[in-house]
């Protein structure tokens, strides 16, 4: 077959045959071919790589494989209940009808007993990933075929070498480096997920470097060649501060930093490109039940980008259903991977904003833009206000009112919400608290930072839920709302066991 005669339908279903949609037994399942075989299929077939293909190939054999997720699943009797009002998905709008999976279904399926298993521990060959909850406190664990799991580091290494590193890593003779600061002896997600994974880079040597000091960063940046480094954000905002005694080369080598959780300050970006002349930020998007959900391409664009092939991303509304471009949804990922562990639409806690998709020449994928966790919500009465929205246009009333952009001076913000109180304090981490502390108050007066407030938040509001409130609304709840300036590193701004700075703290 040429690939202008090959139909991408007809190839997926001759790759993932009827008989294999449907295994009949627990014990045909681990002898299914890997998800990543039949997209090496699909490569050779039309003679390009997979992340390239126009999107309705990959769609054919996206949707085959759900299928195929959905019968191999209903192999074990607790999916088989979730599914039990659910017919086979032709088409995606027949997926978005299998339920979501939240945080507490992951873990009534896959800890204690693990009943969420198609096949059982007891045959071998499976990895636990475990995260601390970091968000919502509880521990949890997912369980990952090995065979799989490094099929899923090879397909997101390679993309990531080629569409995101491959661009600002120079060419030429020479090593080059991709570091981690994450911790490998940890047993949660960032360890050793996100460490295979960049492990599976081609043509890079790695460090596993785990939490460096200044001392380790001089010795890995007096290696040759141009270098990449990988950690959670409050990991790379540091490198500012470790790299001061640095020699200019070694300053020079430093390429790229991928962050991984949530969003880099803009005060941190700039102290960190006035150390590192030629450093590149991106953000590197992942969880405990993905290894690789987005990579952001360029700078210039906040976009982030899905493998292909890798998982299923959703962006959904509060139905499941998915919403448009331009419209703003909670995550949703479906490992494409997992004959034997599967975990079909999980909601990872994400709120993000569907963009359209990348089309080529390059990479053809869907893409999303980050929006703030789901928990980063100010509730204030009957309303949810976008805590991530408030504090953009809360930024952007001071800089009108005040000399104060709090983009430029805070290395960290937080908002504190005592609710008994009737209480919502912004707090700003700077390095002089009392000259912007002074700036404030004699631009706006002491009750000048409610007022800003109360103007603002009305903007935060989603687009279905404009109107709802506005100024006069807001001041009739009783809340009161303040801006501090506190120091650098202080302690009343929480922080989880990973060094993580929450948007939002509810108190009472």
């Amino acid at each position: 077959m040429s690939p202008s005669t090959t139909d991408p339908r007809t190839l997926a279903a001759k790759l993932i045959p009827e008989e294999d949609l449907a295994p009949p037994s627990v014990e045909a399942v681990p002898a299914l071919p890997s998800f990543a075989s039949r997209m090496h299929e699909f490569e050779r077939a039309f003679r390009t790589p997979y992340s390239e293909l126009p999107h309705e190939i990959q769609d054919a054999l996206v949707l085959r494989r759900l299928r195929q997720l959905v019968g191999t699943a209903r192999l074990n009797p607790a999916w088989r209940e979730r599914l039990r009002d659910c017919g086979e998905p032709m088409t995606y709008e027949d997926w978005q009808a299998i339920p979501l999976a939240d945080k507490d279904a992951q873990r009534d399926l896959y800890m204690e007993g693990r009943p969420g298993l198609v096949v059982p521990l007891d045959r071998g060959g499976f990895e636990v990933v475990a995260s601390g909850g970091t968000s919502g406190g509880a521990p949890l664990e997912i369980v990952y075929a090995l065979r799989e799991l490094h099929d899923t580091y090879r397909v997101a290494g390679r993309f990531l070498g080629t569409y995101q590193l491959g661009r600002y890593l120079p060419g030429g003779e020479g090593p080059k480096w991709l570091c981690t600061t994450l911790a490998d002896y940890q047993m949660w997600s960032s360890g050793t997920m996100v460490g295979g994974v960049l492990q599976h880079v081609p043509g890079v040597n790695y460090i596993g470097a785990g939490p460096v000091t200044a001392g380790v960063l001089e010795h890995m940046f007096s290696y040759p060649g141009p270098k990449a480094l990988m950690g959670i954000s409050a990991g790379i905002a540091i490198l500012s501060d470790l790299g001061q005694g640095l020699k200019r080369e070694a300053r020079e080598s430093f390429r790229v930093a991928l962050y991984g959780s949530g969003v880099l300050a803009h005060r941190r970006r700039a102290e960190l490109k006035a150390v590192y002349p030629n450093l590149t930020i991106l953000s590197y998007f992942a969880a405990t039940q993905a290894e690789t959900i987005g990579l952001q391409l360029e700078e210039t664009s906040p976009c982030l980008t899905a493998v292909p092939g890798l998982h299923l991303v959703e962006i959904v509304d509060d139905k499941g259903r998915w919403v448009g471009e331009g419209e703003e949804g909670e995550l949703v990922v479906t490992r494409l991977h997992a004959h034997e562990a599967p975990l079909l639409r999980l909601k990872l806690g994400d709120r993000m904003i569907r963009r359209p998709r990348l089309d080529g020449p390059g990479p053809r994928a869907e893409r999303f833009e980050f929006a703030g966790r789901t928990g980063d919500v100010l509730h204030i009465a009957d309303s949810q206000y976008s805590a991530a929205r408030a504090y953009a246009a809360v930024r952007e009333d001071l800089r009108f009112v005040t000399p104060v952009d709090l983009d430029e001076v805070a290395h960290e913000v937080q908002f504190v919400n005592q609710r008994e109180e009737r209480s919502i304090t912004l707090l700003a981490a700077v390095d002089d608290v009392a000259a912007l502390t002074y700036a404030t108050e004699a631009a706006l007066g002491p009750y000048g930072a409610h007022h800003v407030f109360v103007n603002a938040l009305p903007r935060s509001l989603s687009l279905f839920n404009q109107g709802e409130a506005n100024a006069a609304s807001i001041e009739k709840t009783g809340y009161r709302f303040h801006l501090r300036f506190v120091p650098r590193s202080s302690p009343e701004i929480e922080r989880t066991s990973v060094g993580k700075v929450p948007l939002v703290r509810d108190r009472g």
